[in-house]
């Protein structure tokens, strides 16, 4: 998880920081055996990061909508 002792707010985290932190909690979650407040607060931290990235890829998503006029071109070529 995070190097310093009091991380910072979620909100103020990047996609890629939030992303990278929940990364980081999976694997300890997985792989370190933790005490069970411990694995609760992680747990907790890591259901917050996720909505804070699904947060920030609607806006981004959102973003691109009005930019391309409100139409989406589907990429994918069957």
């Amino acid at each position: 998880m995070a190097k310093s002792s009091t991380p910072k707010p979620v909100e103020e985290l990047t996609y890629e920081a939030a992303f990278a932190e929940l990364q980081d909690i999976v694997t300890t979650l997985e792989g370190e055996p933790a005490s069970l407040d411990q694995a609760m607060s992680l747990f907790e931290r890591g259901q917050a990061l996720a909505r804070r990235c699904a947060q920030l890829l609607d806006e981004a998503e959102l973003k691109v909508k009005r930019l391309a006029g409100g139409e989406l071109v589907d990429l994918d070529e069957d």
